[in-house]
């Protein structure tokens, strides 16, 4: 464990949010040393606890979600507890929420209150639409934010309804946005002294990476839609079938790098050929290109076509199950799995942080607090100075 100071060390986050989104975005602060005190409500924990595969009974999503975290149980709900929320935002820099538009205020803790007791107090907002807007007050989840910012009509091939990556991507991209502009506001503060809030909806979290989509269609009339592997115009760069039974990725779409492409082939003629030798007349022929360059490949091994690719500097790689990332060497050499200590587990595989800062990286001390409440003494007698009478005054009440 590093004795060097973290980036964010002296940044206090209280994190109330639950599931995804807003707890990422905890993660991400967390992975760079801030204090991320996460707050669930008494006997109700945040449902990720059990999400994802089980080992043992322990959730497998958990200890990546909310390593580093601090945990603290605070019922908002009920006027004593919000009261203990503004005693700790005094000592707080950042709130993470990604409740739906209008829960803070009802609870008596919107930012215009809070930021009377901190006006140094930023507040991230991560919500399916926004604080604003006529749809502010509609539940959201990530799979709605990814089909309403665009992002499901182009996933997919064109013959089958609209898809879904594997993964929560809509959730991770607004922690994401969030996350930035929490660093942002943070950055910004050190020349006002003042808050702010930072309001993410998940819908234009997905549609700012839509790429150009919006003139795509209102300058050119064009509406992209399901295209499977490729991408319109940008040619090759596909999935190719190989001697072994397997498929690797090719991306060559430049001209200078389907020029070496070309040479891997042992086809350097095509480089010069009018179907292939610009972007456009790519595009305009990428079947015809790739199911070439995909009769090259499956009469080769994939280690072998990708061996012959690299020394020629063509980007290309297998697609790689979690299996190919364990056993993969690069992935060790740059610290991408790294094992955190488990009270049940022992060790526990996890991501390891990105990005990479030269001088004060980040580091992951510990994984996901397994019990609600962990830190109830550390924070209330400790940070707040609560003494014995409150606290168990507060527990008998069901506040904490």
């Amino acid at each position: 464990m590093s004795d060097k100071q973290l980036p964010l060390e002296d940044i206090r986050v209280l994190e109330l949010g639950t599931l995804l989104a807003g707890p990422f975005s905890g993660r991400l602060l967390g992975d760079f040393g801030a204090e991320i005190i996460k707050v669930e409500p008494p006997g109700k924990s945040d449902p990720m606890r059990n999400w994802g595969k089980s080992k043992d009974g322990v959730g497998l999503w958990w200890p990546i979600q909310s390593r580093n975290k601090k945990s603290i149980t605070l019922n908002l709900r009920e006027e004593e507890g919000q009261q203990v929320l503004r005693e700790l935002v005094k000592e707080a820099d950042v709130i993470i929420e990604n409740f739906r538009p209008g829960t803070m205020e009802k609870w008596n803790l919107s930012y215009e209150t809070l930021s009377e007791i901190n006006p140094k107090l930023i507040m991230v907002r991560t919500s399916g639409y926004g604080q604003t807007g006529p749809y502010k007050h509609r539940a959201g989840f990530g799979s709605v934010g990814e089909a309403m910012g665009g992002l499901r009509n182009v996933t997919g091939y064109p013959d089958r309804p609209p898809s879904r990556i594997g993964v929560s991507i809509g959730d991770t991209l607004a922690a994401l946005f969030a996350t930035i502009g929490c660093l942002v506001a943070l950055h910004e503060r050190e020349r006002s002294g003042k808050g702010q809030v930072v309001d993410t909806a998940l819908y234009e979290s997905v549609f700012s990476v839509m790429e150009s989509i919006i003139p795509d269609y209102l300058l050119a009339g064009y509406i992209r839609e399901r295209m499977g592997n490729i991408l319109p115009g940008v040619a090759p760069s596909n999935i190719y079938f190989t001697q072994d039974k397997t498929y690797i990725v090719i991306g060559a779409n430049a001209d200078g790098v389907f020029r070496r492409l070309c040479e891997a082939m042992e086809q350097p003629e095509l480089a010069d050929d009018p179907r292939f030798s610009t972007h456009q007349a790519r595009g305009e022929n990428m079947k015809l290109l790739d199911s070439m360059i995909e009769e090259w490949t499956k009469t080769l091994p994939a280690k072998k076509a990708l061996k012959i690719l690299e020394n020629k500097g063509v980007p290309s790689g297998l697609i790689y199950s979690a299996k190919d990332i364990i056993e993969d060497p690069h992935y060790k050499e740059r610290d991408m799995i790294i094992n955190v200590d488990h009270p049940q587990l022992g060790e526990f595989p996890m991501p390891g942080i990105v990005p990479k800062l030269s001088r004060t990286p980040g580091e992951v001390k510990h994984a996901g607090p397994e019990v609600m409440g962990k830190h109830n003494d550390d924070i209330y007698a400790g940070l707040l100075g609560f003494d014995e009478d409150r606290l168990e005054e507060l527990k008998k009440k069901n506040i904490i």
